[in-house]
């Protein structure tokens, strides 16, 4: 299932790697996806780009956390089942830990200083998104016809606004790519034993189907069963991920009476704060909900719920998508959806990343600093975290 350079890793190697991003991701899905390229397919080798991209078009397509589900399958690929936890592992703990210590009032996002902090993380953003723009745009649209399907895909995205017109841009950038991209040099694919059988992702999507079916039938049975059925619901239902989750969140939470409107707002601040998946922002609800159990198991409870859904599907699609991807015309299609891939997280680019943190010619040159930095000077990317965060704090204390 997986190619040369994305197998014979170990579960420690894959969670050290996994820690570090989640120690260091900020700025939300789209922004992760420029991280894992840099640290896993430019630093590491893991994986090819295009492959990469094949799995970024794959989780765009399913309902969950997308960049959580690109990370667990790539921990999946390296170091199989106990590697695909140690990268769920260690991208989510730092900000679950986090946002917990927020909930038992250990931390708090208040004064000027801490916004500029906030804002100068938001700028981290905007480099490490154009980084992963402009590196994937130089790889996955090399000629003319996939790049006007990058801008189509842009356009796509445009008129049908939201996740349905990212799912749209895809699906056009296949089709494009089955009549324009056929007569492409077809990459061979290189296989070795995959991770999951066929009759394995279909056990793993039958749980998926089961638990969102059968858990609502329990949810009547005990609070801690009503509390997971309300994140696994959430997280099952939820497509784009991200801030895409928060009214599912609030229906099952502030709308049942378990967390009051000020405390759901308090944790959506300090979310924005911690770097790692915003679904974490679960742990938190978990932690000051009401009905017990809350505090920290009511947060291991929501944290494994919310993601539950998400990562099985993943895992479910997996094998076949590693079949269909082996297929000539799947390929050409695929060159056209790894193009529509590129012009969707361009359009992610300006809105909502450039939109929400550059604010003046300053931002914009602190921004483009970064940008810089990542590119020509080939800066790890926790250093420009650091700087754009200090920067940002003393620009907030002045």
């Amino acid at each position: 299932m997986t190619d040369a350079r994305s197998s014979h890793g170990t579960p420690g190697e894959v969670f050290s790697a996994f820690l570090k991003l989640g120690l260091t991701s900020f700025g939300g899905p789209v922004a992760h996806l420029g991280y894992f390229r840099d640290e896993l397919v430019t630093r590491r080798g893991w994986i090819t780009e295009e492959r990469y991209a094949d799995l970024v078009a794959l989780c765009q397509f399913l309902p969950g956390p997308a960049s959580s589900q690109v990370g667990f399958a790539l921990g999946l690929m390296r170091a199989g089942p106990l590697g695909a936890m140690a990268a769920w592992l260690g991208f989510t703990l730092p900000s679950a830990l986090l946002l917990l210590g927020f909930a038992y009032g250990a931390a708090a996002l208040d004064g000027p200083v801490a916004q500029g902090v906030l804002h100068g993380l938001k700028l981290v953003a905007v480099a490490v998104v154009a980084q992963a723009v402009f590196g994937m745009a130089r790889t996955l649209t090399p000629d003319r016809q996939r790049a006007a399907i990058a801008v189509a895909a842009v356009a796509m995205a445009v008129v049908a606004a939201g996740v349905l017109g990212q799912v749209a841009a895809i699906a056009l950038g296949i089709a494009a790519g089955l009549i324009i991209c056929r007569d492409d040099r077809l990459a061979p694919t290189r296989h070795e034993a995959p991770v999951l059988s066929g009759s394995a992702g279909i056990i793993v999507l039958a749980v998926f189907l089961l638990l969102l079916l059968g858990l609502p039938l329990l949810a009547g049975q005990g609070q801690a069963l009503a509390l997971f059925d309300a994140f696994y619901r959430a997280g099952a239902l939820v497509f784009g991920g991200g801030h895409v989750v928060l009214p599912l969140l609030e229906a099952e939470t502030v709308a049942r009476g378990w967390v009051s409107p000020d405390s759901f707002i308090a944790g959506y601040g300090a979310a924005q704060a911690v770097p790692g998946p915003l679904f974490t922002f679960a742990a938190y609800l978990g932690a000051v909900s009401a009905m017990p159990p809350n505090g920290w198991l009511g947060a291991a409870i929501a944290l494994v719920a919310v993601f539950v859904p998400g990562l099985l599907l993943v895992t479910g699609a997996l094998p076949f998508w590693e079949r269909l991807r082996a297929l000539p015309p799947a390929q050409a299609g695929m060159r056209g959806a790894n193009a529509a891939v590129v012009g969707v997280l361009g359009l992610a680019l300006y809105d909502p990343v450039f939109t929400s943190a550059v604010r003046g010619p300053m931002d914009f040159t602190l921004a483009l600093a970064g940008f810089v930095a990542l590119v020509m000077w080939k800066a790890p990317p926790w250093l420009v975290v650091l700087a754009l965060a200090v920067i940002g704090g003393v620009r907030g204390a002045v």
